[in-house]
């Protein structure tokens, strides 16, 4: 069985663990991380040099970077319907994944460490409100692009690139800060609910 490394309140985790509810993979997964078993140990930098989860176990084949599992697992059930194979429309999947694992994940950083994890390192007035409106601007281009589709992240169906994106957008909602509207968002949010997934591993209060 597919063995998933990593404690369920990681976003990164959280994106393995929902791929799979949508591709019917049964797994079992083990607590590692902050407050749980350490990733700074020989044991698991044998399976991740970067001491980072999630990390996967699939009957020995390991795999760590959270983006690249889902790509994975996405190929190994052949879930064209997630991930096309047709080049150009596996491209707008991969450029939207890209984007929340570069830009957009940048611009929450600071804000959500300050707001959320409440570090004493990311209490600076100026810096968090630099961080809110970066993080702003970003779910503006977001906003634009679901608009403009009507639907999805990357056209009119839902695909593998939501998983990231939808879990980045449960964390604006579930951040205290001031939310601009952003109705092609908010659509989305609502849209994303109808998913088992997503209610179990995304909306569920954990941001």
């Amino acid at each position: 069985m597919l063995q998933i490394l990593g404690k369920a309140s990681s976003i990164n985790v959280r994106k393995v663990v929902w791929t799979c509810a949508e591709l019917q993979i049964p797994f079992e997964r083990q607590d590692w991380g902050s407050g749980f078993r350490s990733t700074d140990t020989p044991e698991f930098t044998a399976l991740n040099p970067n001491a980072l989860v999630p990390v996967i176990d699939d009957e020995g084949f390991v795999v760590w970077e959270s983006n690249t599992i889902i790509r994975y697992l996405a190929n190994r059930e052949n879930a064209i319907h997630l991930y096309p194979a047709e080049a150009k429309a596996r491209a707008w999947v991969d450029q939207w994944m890209d984007w929340q694992a570069s830009d957009f994940n940048k611009s929450w950083g600071y804000a959500f460490m300050s707001l959320v994890r409440k570090k004493a390192t990311h209490q600076d007035p100026e810096a968090l409100e630099q961080g809110c409106r970066e993080w702003t601007r970003h779910m503006a281009i977001l906003d634009r692009q679901l608009d403009k589709t009507g639907a999805y992240v990357s056209g009119s169906e839902f695909s593998l690139a939501d998983i990231p994106i939808g879990l980045s957008v449960n964390r604006w909602f579930e951040t205290p800060l001031t939310h601009p509207d952003f109705p092609a968002v908010s659509a989305y949010y609502e849209r994303l609910s109808e998913r088992t997934g997503f209610r179990l591993h995304g909306r569920n209060g954990t941001p």
